[in-house]
């Protein structure tokens, strides 16, 4: 059956590319449409560079044409991107670091802490070079995690300027409101004095060279993670959830944070930890103690990328306790479980990269700052 470019054309004008507000022919959207019998290519051009959107558009088109035009149409459809010129942000890139990594949860308690430091420790297993941000300002947790409590970064000099060097153990470079704090000062700030802080370990910090830099964002969706989007580009965001629907609520309104668009961040994916219980001396056993695959499913719903399960394990909260991190336990089940994990995160930032331009920092244009996001 040979397809007619004029039924095609009327089908697409049937939808319409999310945040423009016309069909897709009408806002220009549609740029050629080929025809090879009952093969079709549609090229389309969009302006915005959200990968849920870029997603969507496809479907709807290859949805349109089996319905309007041919039910067994082989649909292939190229989209470009051309973002438009945005005015002078407040963000700017951290020279030296490539990739900026957020990880985020909705809900505390779900193990993100443990997560990004066995994340960060496996990316350097892997012979990248690794710096972590500790951003849970009224929590921080790295030092311990990492073993290094009592130490304290050194001034050291760059260009003439003067600079914190990271505390490093593991192959990661670390640093954290905890190096600055006595183990039990609680840290009472107001909004302000934590985004000053937090800037002052991201600009003034000597990173040197970084293939990924992670930032342990604090639970929830607020200020700090504001100052953070505002001060500088991240390349993506990986959301932490455990499988029960008390997470999975709050895990839902962290993707969303990042995909709302006057921040429109891309996810990376989400992360299902304490996915199951094995006993020790029942290796082949699975107890979904938390409920099963809530994550997972989680994921297909939102049309975000699945990285990977971890297990409930008693060995992971000890190795945090003791400041040697789980995914060093050299030919375990973990380490193959955050191995794994990791390797994932690489292929979606990689992935990422080659299919969305760089991300720019936020610009808050009222004094409202961002809205509520819808659910």
């Amino acid at each position: 059956m040979k397809l007619d470019k004029k039924e095609i054309k009327k089908a697409l004008e049937t939808i319409s590319v999310s945040g423009e507000g016309k069909n897709m022919v009408e806002s220009g959207a549609l740029q050629n449409i080929m025809t090879f019998g009952d093969e079709v290519v549609v090229d389309l051009l969009l302006t915005t560079p959200a990968l849920h959107i870029k997603k969507r558009a496809e479907v709807d088109v290859m949805k349109a044409i089996h319905e309007h035009v041919y039910e067994k149409a082989k649909v292939k459809v190229n989209i470009k991107i051309q973002a438009p010129e945005k005015p002078e942000i407040k963000g700017k890139a951290i020279p030296g670091i490539k990739n900026i990594i957020a990880v985020a949860s909705g809900k505390g308690g779900v193990g993100k802490s443990t997560v990004t430091a066995n994340l960060a420790v496996s990316l350097s297993k892997m012979g990248f070079n690794v710096g972590l941000l500790d951003a849970d300002i009224y929590g921080p947790s790295m030092p311990m995690m990492f073993d290094v409590q009592t130490e304290k970064p050194l001034s050291v000099n760059v260009d003439g300027k003067s600079k914190m060097k990271p505390v490093e153990n593991y192959g990661v470079k670390i640093l954290s409101i905890g190096f600055f704090t006595q183990p039990n000062q609680a840290v009472i700030w107001r909004g302000p004095m934590a985004a000053k802080a937090l800037n002052q370990m991201i600009f003034d910090a000597a990173w040197g060279e970084l293939d990924f830099l992670l930032i342990d964002l604090p639970p929830g969706t607020g200020d700090i993670h504001l100052s953070i989007m505002q001060s500088m580009p991240i390349t993506g965001a990986v959301v932490v959830s455990t499988p029960q629907n008390v997470a999975l609520a709050d895990a839902k309104k962290g993707v969303a944070m990042f995909q709302q668009e006057t921040i429109n961040v891309p996810v990376l994916g989400i992360v299902e930890n304490m996915a199951y219980f094995t006993p020790e001396e029942l290796p082949e056993n699975k107890y979904y103690i938390f409920g099963k695959e809530g994550a997972k499913m989680l994921a297909e719903d939102l049309d975000v990328p699945f990285l990977g399960q971890l297990p409930l394990v008693q060995s992971i909260r000890e190795a945090g306790d003791i400041g040697h991190p789980a995914a060093l336990q050299k030919g375990t089940p973990l380490a193959d479980a955050f191995e794994k994990l990791t390797q994932n995160v690489v292929q979606e930032t990689v992935r990422r990269n080659q299919s969305l331009p760089p991300t720019e920092a936020i610009k808050i244009t009222t004094m409202a700052g961002c809205s509520a996001v819808k659910q």
